[in-house]
């Protein structure tokens, strides 16, 4: 009898939390089917219908199934409050599993909605100089840390602001762990703030074998499509410092440079005779250059009295400056070079090899097939036009004439 007085109450009390753990149970799985099975599919219905890309997107990245979950384990919550005591370990075992459910998803639900901003904001043109993904990532991040804060809280009984204040003994540790995302995040700003690289630019890395299109700036990374199609991959903080090239202002300006050099060999290089001068005067593109070098010449050495008998006095027109002058104004005929731009033909330092004389002009095209065409035509036309001024290109020997002559001095020996 004794037994039987002692244990009822705890048997009834069992028996009490088991149906209170079966109504929790069933109601919420009903609210389950009634919000995922329903309301979810009304939902779909409806924004199918709507023109407006950012609805799509929301559902896309599951936010409304998210806030669904997280408001059922509200509901739990709610329900363990209505028919359990507080004192009681059942109901202090839901509440705390239910605030730690409800802090999950509705975590998961601000990164479907961080995600979603980012999708809408791409497809919409958005600022592409502007790290949008890594703000999204550390407005993540730090969502994150404030979650796992409140979440430990929630199972130590203990104030928010009390794992706070004991996080100033932490920070070496945090500054530790998080030393990539931080660089990550003051390296993006300063490249925001400074315009220094965005999405779709082409960039030039070779300390990182990095040379292609932008195709992501990420909180920790920047990816790279280079040009043979494989992926770099940069830390964003060395993006500022070490030093990169960004090809933006060639795309912006419209026009990309032509900077190469033909290699003269120095002995084909003379006075122009009174033959070859008489043959380029009939060149429509030296007529003109010509005939005001010619004066110019002319009114010099009157003005001087020169002795024009010795070859070394005077001023003369040499082939290879006008190879220059006929170089100059071909670029400036041509059709695909811009002659808002920087346009000139040079002298570089003569060294064994022979003279460069450097073209430095700028095409109308930006496009890489096209500039090499371009590029690859005017010095098509530049190796041709060489023996007309009675100049020669310089080439290396080869094996080929080592044994050529070779075979030639044992066939006049």
């Amino acid at each position: 009898m004794a037994w039987f007085e002692v244990h009822v109450p705890s048997v009834a009390q069992i028996a009490f939390d088991g149906f209170v753990v079966l109504w929790i149970s069933v109601f919420a799985l009903a609210l389950h089917i009634f919000l995922h099975g329903f309301v979810h599919r009304v939902l779909e219905r409806f924004v199918g219908q709507q023109e407006e890309t950012w609805q799509r997107e929301l559902l896309a990245n599951n936010l409304f199934r998210r806030i669904s979950f997280g408001f059922q384990g509200a509901v739990v919550q709610i329900q363990a409050g209505l028919w359990l005591e507080e004192s009681s370990f059942l109901y202090r075992l839901i509440d705390t599993l239910s605030v730690q459910w409800i802090l999950l998803f509705a975590l998961l639900a601000f990164f479907s909605l961080l995600d979603a901003l980012r999708t809408v904001l791409y497809r919409h043109g958005g600022p592409t100089n502007f790290p949008i993904r890594g703000l999204l990532q550390t407005i993540k991040l730090i969502a994150t840390v404030l979650i796992g804060l409140l979440a430990i809280s929630a199972l130590m009984g203990k104030s928010p602001l009390i794992l706070l204040s004991g996080l100033g003994a932490l920070s070496a540790v945090l500054l530790l762990v998080f030393k990539d995302p931080i660089l990550g995040l003051v390296a993006g700003i300063q490249l925001s703030a400074n315009e220094m690289l965005s999405v779709g630019d082409w960039l030039e890395m070779p300390k990182y074998g990095a040379d292609g299109d932008v195709i992501d700036i990420a909180l920790t990374t920047v990816k790279v499509r280079n040009w043979d199609k494989t992926i770099t991959t940069i830390p964003t903080y060395a993006l500022i410092s070490d030093s990169f090239k960004n090809w933006r202002g060639m795309s912006e300006a419209g026009g990309r440079r032509i900077k190469r050099s033909v290699l003269i060999e120095t002995s084909s290089i003379g006075f122009l005779n009174e033959e070859l001068m008489q043959r380029l005067r009939k060149a429509d593109l030296l007529s003109t250059y010509l005939q005001q070098k010619l004066e110019a010449i002319e009114q010099a050495n009157v003005a001087r009295q020169t002795d024009m008998s010795v070859r070394i006095n005077g001023r003369r027109l040499t082939n290879v400056g006008t190879f220059r002058g006929y170089l100059v104004s071909y670029l400036k005929a041509h059709p695909r070079i811009r002659q808002d731009m920087t346009l000139l033909v040079r002298q570089l330092n003569p060294s064994s090899d022979g003279l460069p004389i450097e073209i430095y002009a700028f095409t109308s095209t930006i496009d890489w097939n096209e500039y090499e065409d371009i590029q690859s035509d005017i010095f098509d036309h530049v190796f041709a036009v060489l023996p007309e001024f009675g100049l020669r290109a310089h080439e290396s020997p080869t094996g080929h004439d080592v044994r050529t002559l070779a075979a030639s001095n044992k066939t006049t020996a």
